[in-house]
């Protein structure tokens, strides 16, 4: 099953490996992609990667949330983006940019010194309480998203993807922890939701109805009691199916509630894939594609993933980092597990990549 195609939204890509989106610090600062983010993205293509999926591409510069991170604000960003996207599509791969604005994880600057959050909860991992945002930011924050997937479409990337995961403005938007509006934004599930489907609604109207919209999502904000969880994940991707949403990729954890994400020694099958249950209860409400990120390792439990009904597609990056040809040694080479140890020391601000390799092949370094 893993090497078979699969259709989002009529778009079909060639097997079941996605490059989840990973911040590759391959940028310039005012969010440029450069040579080297290209390089990254056409090896991926070229060993046989199904979907990638672009580290996350800011749409308006108080989002920002990293040095270095990819912007999509500016059409100045069109034509760049585009020499990338011609890259990848020599081969058959496809190419989707995730957007997002950071919210309360957005940096601190002299030009932008408070973050914008939909309340004013303290974000205790940063020490940071961020301004609750008025209804006139949130409907330029709706149209800042819209104009990002028309750049996008027009840079030639074949679906775009919302970024709704990780702590960052449209996951706080979501949980009940960081969203404690009275009003239309918050509340109800369908409110606290209707931030998102306001910016499907309005990119339809500047990209048409057939251009593919997918999102990444928590399942769970990762603490025990409170925050996001089942069930009301599965009632967040019903609405956003029924708003046009075409895959939901399944991921989990703000940065407050801990190693949540990038869990580390993942050394036995037992320990891999730790969304799956709420993947699968996910897909259980909807009929678009479900996609499993997190802590996949070897090959037969990505093929079980798939089998047995958590998911339909499987979503690495850390392996990726490590062996960008990992595809094609589960395919043609025999093997059987991912190297990646997740200790995590590939996310380096001089550029992504795996400390035990030398080269962007998998050899083992000397």
């Amino acid at each position: 099953m893993l090497f078979t195609p699969i259709k989002i939204a009529g778009l079909e890509i060639q097997n079941r490996f996605i490059r989840s989106a990973t911040h590759e610090w391959l940028c310039e600062e005012d969010g440029t992609p450069t040579q080297a983010l290209g390089d990254l993205y056409e090896t991926l293509a070229r060993y046989d990667v199904g979907l990638i999926i672009t580290g996350y591409s800011y749409v308006n510069p108080i989002g920002k949330s990293s040095k270095r991170q990819q912007g999509i604000y500016s059409d100045r960003f069109i034509d760049p983006y585009h020499i990338i996207t011609e890259r990848v599509h020599r081969y058959n791969c496809k190419i989707a940019l995730q957007i997002v604005h950071g919210g309360r994880q957005a940096l601190v600057t002299s030009e932008y010194p408070v973050p914008l959050a939909p309340s004013a909860v303290r974000d205790s991992s940063s020490g940071i309480t961020p301004e609750a945002m008025n209804v006139q930011q949130i409907l330029k924050t709706i149209e800042d998203f819209a104009q990002a997937v028309r750049r996008a479409k027009a840079a030639g990337f074949d679906l775009v993807q919302l970024h709704l995961a990780h702590g960052f403005l449209l996951s706080s938007f979501i949980s009940p922890y960081t969203n404690r509006r009275t009003d239309n934004w918050g509340g109800s599930v369908e409110n606290r939701t209707h931030i998102i489907t306001k910016i499907i609604e309005r990119s339809r109207e500047l990209v048409g109805e057939d251009y593919p919209i997918m999102v990444k999502m928590n399942a769970t904000d990762g603490f025990v009691n409170y925050g996001l969880n089942a069930p009301e994940c599965v009632e967040v991707a019903r609405l956003l199916e029924l708003a046009g949403v075409c895959a939901i990729e399944v991921s989990g954890g703000i940065s407050e509630a801990g190693e949540i994400m990038a869990q580390q020694g993942i050394d036995a099958k037992e320990k891999e894939a730790y969304f799956k249950d709420y993947a699968r209860m996910i897909k259980e409400a909807v009929d678009v594609p479900v996609i499993l990120v997190g802590g996949l390792r070897s090959k037969a439990v990505m093929d079980k993933m798939i089998t047995k009904g958590y998911a339909d597609m499987v979503s690495l990056s850390r392996p990726l980092i490590r062996e960008p040809d990992l595809v094609v040694k589960f395919r043609d080479k025999g093997f059987d597990r991912a190297q990646c140890i997740s200790c995590n020391e590939c996310f380096n601000e001089n550029g992504v990549k795996c400390s035990r390799v030398d080269n962007h092949i998998g050899e083992e370094s000397v």
